[in-house]
């Protein structure tokens, strides 16, 4: 590989919350081939913790629309020099469509892009276990483009120890009751049929090592930081590329 491309700049769209925007940036430096600082993806986050609520707004339908601060935010990124977005919610991707009327670059879609991987796998009962915030599944954003590939969707029974769970976790995501809930979800989903568990909540993203090593999972962070890669122009780790030479910075 050459290292002397232009990386391209991508803006994070972030703080839905803070420990997952930071969750996703590091995965991205994990997963990026670098020698020295130039080599990694440039990111400019804009961790707005203010960000209206999704839970009020999509589960209690109490509260204000976040859509026109999201794509405010995305303005805001274009305007900095970004040539594309990302956004570590999968909830959020509810107001994506804010976002293409408000920009003229792109938005990673790790809706999409989770459903794409996941459909391009030998799954024996076409089925996908979701772990998710309850939210996801009342606005059905993944059922629609899952359903465009003739792939079902399972969710755990107890929606509201779901959402209990997420709002649990970010207070402090060492919360031992969260942990042992989604292992148990994990579980439920794995007994009921499903061929692979999508972890599609990245404040369950921070935890999935309570989920036992022997069920399939993709976590949707992971396809995100890894899309985010590959769109700069930064090399994404692998086997063959641990031993790539040394490059110096100017």
């Amino acid at each position: 590989m050459s290292f002397d491309r232009k990386i391209k700049s991508i803006g994070i769209i972030g703080g839905m919350g803070p420990e997952a925007t930071v969750l996703l940036m590091a995965r991205v430096i994990a997963k990026t081939v670098a020698r020295d600082d130039c080599d990694h993806v440039p990111m400019i986050v804009d961790n707005n913790t203010r960000i209206p609520s999704r839970i009020k707004a999509i589960i209690e339908g109490t509260g204000t629309n976040p859509a026109p601060v999201i794509a405010a935010m995305a303005r805001q990124l274009e305007m900095a020099g970004c040539e594309a977005l990302a956004m570590p919610c999968n909830t959020a991707h509810y107001f994506a469509p804010a976002i293409g009327q408000a920009v003229n670059i792109p938005l990673l879609d790790m809706v999409k892009l989770s459903t794409m991987r996941i459909s391009q796998m030998n799954l024996s009962n076409r089925c996908v276990g979701l772990l998710a915030s309850p939210a996801i599944r009342m606005t059905g954003i993944f059922e629609r483009t899952f359903s465009s590939h003739q792939i079902k969707t399972l969710y755990p029974a107890d929606q509201q120890g779901m959402l209990e769970t997420i709002r649990a976790l970010k207070i402090n995501s060492n919360n031992r009751t969260g942990q042992q809930f989604l292992a148990n979800a994990a579980q439920e989903l794995i007994y009921n049929g499903a061929d692979i568990l999508l972890i599609a909540c990245s404040e369950l993203s921070i935890i999935t090592d309570v989920i036992p090593a022997d069920y399939p999972r993709l976590d949707t962070v992971d396809v995100l930081a890894e899309a985010i890669i590959e769109f700069s122009g930064a090399e994404l780790r692998s086997p063959v590329t641990e031993g790539a030479p040394l490059h110096k910075c100017a």
